[in-house]
């Protein structure tokens, strides 16, 4: 071949190789995702799911599907980031709107609870296989002189009209409660709102009702004032002086604004399904949050807590799960007792001058999770025996992965304590816990990181300390019962 032909030649596989280079570019900007399961946690009766997904492609997803199958027996009870569907067994997550975009590289992920111990099968990813690949397909590759335009897919995230109702005044945000759907978002404006902040329109698990706004966005009540009824419900003429109170309202969620200078801050009453997410609370005459009569299967995660019990302190508790049984007369609706159960506590920080414990588990309740917190004691009561960090009555909790710290002033005798009060009907309360990984700095002034009460009455269902957990400055050491390897 003479030089000119071998030019030629050279210069006419670069220009084919050019065009089918542009092709395979076009082709590999993508995202390509990839989703794992893991059990975050597990218990008698159920387990804390999570999936973790992958975006190893090298454009940005921009809204993700996962479908998968759970065996009979078990079920999904409550979930987070995402928006989850189901027929019979087979369960369909798409992102929420704040994770949809998962930039190369990144990961997004969401979690939820289950009833029964059955594990995912069949994950698919966007109709993909979770761990990568695609379903068989026959292609016919591009002609190299062909011209390929790719059209982005159809977006649904918009959200249609009326589903969004902006909000920046008192009197607006009252008339966005009394006025709320399924599916719809009231937008808080930065701000102040005064007054009295009730919801007792439902959402449902496809259709949650939220209440979003940024931190300057504040919340007070001035209250209480007028006759309050026997036991509380909205009541005309009557103001509880709750900063924000779901009454009769499951599938709510709330999101980022600040409460403060209120007799209770948010009150969950027989909504099950409530979320409550990177909130502010603090300043508040009581306790912080309260779940009560069986607002179960609830999550409150990445809060701040903060200067509680300002008015009574031995009632100033940071997060309240259920009722004592000396109040099930009043909030014990399901079947005489207060059954807020599986309720999950993640990744929030209480305290300081939290003044009763930061987080208070009532007898009754059973299966929840208090994982990832940071506790701050300083400011502690010692009123109504408020002298550590999580008093625990409920059984067949998981406590995992807390850090907790005490200075004075403030009165503390143990990190974590159990209790084990009878009640009627009976359950096996301040039984069957968990507790691992915990790291706990006492101050020189705590006896126990943990402080189990009574073993002889946990004989069936004992309470489990694991090695894992960490103490520092205690008076005496991790735990006074037998320590689990």
């Amino acid at each position: 071949m003479t030089r000119k032909r071998l030019l030629a030649a050279i210069a006419a596989t670069a220009s084919a190789a050019g065009l089918f280079g542009a092709v395979v570019t076009a082709e590999a900007a993508a995202p390509s995702l990839t989703a794992t399961f893991a059990q975050s946690s597990a218990w008698d009766s159920g387990y804390g799911g999570k999936y973790t997904l992958t975006n190893a492609g090298d454009a940005n997803s921009t809204q993700w599907t996962i479908e998968f199958d759970l065996p009979e027996g078990t079920a999904i009870t409550t979930s987070w980031s995402s928006v989850l569907t189901r027929s019979g067994q087979h369960y369909k997550v798409t992102n929420a709107a704040f994770n949809g975009t998962i930039k190369p590289g990144g990961t997004a992920s969401f979690g939820f609870n289950t009833t029964g111990l059955g594990l995912p099968t069949g994950c698919t990813v966007n109709g993909n296989p979770c761990g990568g690949g695609a379903p068989t397909a026959t292609t016919t590759p591009p002609s190299p002189t062909s011209t390929t335009t790719s059209t982005p897919p159809t977006s649904t995230t918009s959200v249609p009209s009326g589903d969004v109702v902006d909000v920046g005044t008192a009197a607006e945000l009252r008339a966005a409660l009394a006025a709320a759907i399924p599916g719809r978002t009231i937008r808080l404006a930065a701000g102040t709102y005064r007054g009295s902040f009730v919801a007792t329109k439902p959402g449902t698990a496809d259709a949650p009702i939220t209440v979003t706004g940024p931190s300057t966005a504040v919340l007070i009540n001035d209250g209480p004032s007028g006759e309050a009824p026997s036991c509380p419900a909205p009541t005309a003429g009557w103001d509880s002086g709750y900063g924000f109170w779901l009454y009769g309202a499951p599938y709510w969620h709330l999101k980022g604004f600040t409460v403060q200078e209120a007799k209770k801050g948010i009150v969950a009453d027989n909504s099950h399904h409530t979320v409550i997410e990177g909130v502010r609370v603090h300043r508040i005459d009581e306790e912080a949050v309260h779940f009560r009569r069986s607002s179960a299967d609830s999550v409150i995660r990445d809060s701040t807590i903060s200067h509680t019990g300002l008015v009574q302190a031995g009632y100033g508790e940071g997060v309240y799960l259920g009722s004592a049984n000396s109040n099930w007369a009043c909030h014990g609706n399901s079947g005489g007792v207060d059954r807020s159960d599986r309720i999950q506590v993640l990744n929030n920080h209480i305290g300081p001058y939290v003044a009763a414990e930061a987080i208070d588990v009532k007898e009754g309740t059973e299966g929840g999770v208090i994982r990832g917190n940071t506790f701050d004691g300083q400011g502690v009561s010692g009123q109504n025996s408020a002298d550590s960090w999580v008093d625990v009555k409920g059984f067949g909790y998981v406590i995992e992965g807390n850090t907790g710290t005490f200075a004075s002033p403030g009165t503390f005798a143990n990190g974590y304590e159990t209790h084990n009060p009878g009640t009627t009907p009976s359950f096996p309360n301040g039984c069957g816990n968990v507790w691992r990984d915990n790291k706990s700095d006492l101050g020189g002034v705590g006896q126990y990181a943990i402080k189990i009460t009574s073993t002889s009455k946990c004989s069936e269902r004992p309470n489990v300390v694991y090695a894992s957990n960490t103490v520092s400055r205690a008076v005496n050491g991790l735990t006074n019962v037998p320590v689990t390897p």
